[in-house]
């Protein structure tokens, strides 16, 4: 499935990826992939040959990645180190958290886990242990949050607090959109037809929006869509 997505989304750059393992390790495919998905534009060179330099861009790569995620290092389950020596089980993990942050709504595999066996040389000999690895969440999960989330608790356990909560919504859009001489006082009937919020995303997101990908005043129900 990852490969697939990867192939599917590289499609116009021409890179064809085989094996997760041999083809992701040296951070070209992971580099196009994060500029592709995400627009990110690493300070890195494109084609790395050397291990040193195959670990100074996964080493930038990673540390974009786990920028975007809003994680520490200690929470990742993969590093510089496991990438580059083509560990599957990193590689797995590290797909699986880009698809998840930058195409949501990908049909993952749920309930997707695997045996690991952990071999280890004591003064007695070899001790191993047995652990299951989760790669994808349940699908019982997956349903769960994507039917149930912190505003729809708001919502039912306190629709007196809503008004504030919008006031504080208005607030947030006013101070954004404001910078480009707009004032927002109305959340249903402004946001209605997407030109405060392409805006919004473009002074969050820090990017200028063509006006000429979109009608920055629809006159029809067409134009708005």
């Amino acid at each position: 499935f990852l490969t697939e997505w990867i192939n599917r989304t590289l499609k116009e750059e021409h890179i064809v990826v085989k094996s997760l393992e041999e083809d992701l390790y040296d951070g070209l495919v992971l580099h196009h992939l994060l500029e592709n998905l995400g627009s990110l534009k690493l300070d890195v060179d494109k084609i790395a040959l050397t291990e040193k330099k195959q670990r100074q861009k996964l080493s930038v790569i990673l540390e974009a990645v786990a920028k975007c995620l809003q994680q520490e290092e200690s929470q990742l389950k993969w590093s510089v180190e496991s990438i580059l020596a083509k560990d599957l089980l990193s590689t797995l993990h590290l797909l699986v958290a880009i698809a998840k942050h930058f195409e949501p709504t990908l049909a993952l595999p749920p309930n997707v886990q695997v045996e690991t066996i952990t071999i280890e040389t004591t003064s007695r000999g070899l001790k191993t242990s047995n652990a299951t690895e989760y790669i994808t969440e349940s699908k019982e999960n997956i349903e769960a949050q994507s039917k149930y989330d912190a505003f729809d608790e708001l919502f039912s356990c306190a629709p007196d607090k809503l008004d504030a909560v919008k006031k504080a919504l208005l607030l947030f859009v006013d101070q954004h959109v404001g910078k480009l001489g707009l004032s927002v006082n109305d959340i249903e009937s402004q946001f209605s037809d997407g030109v405060i919020l392409l805006l919004l995303i473009g002074q969050l997101e820090g990017y200028f929006l063509n006006l000429r990908n979109f009608f920055l005043t629809p006159a029809s129900t067409m134009e708005m869509v």
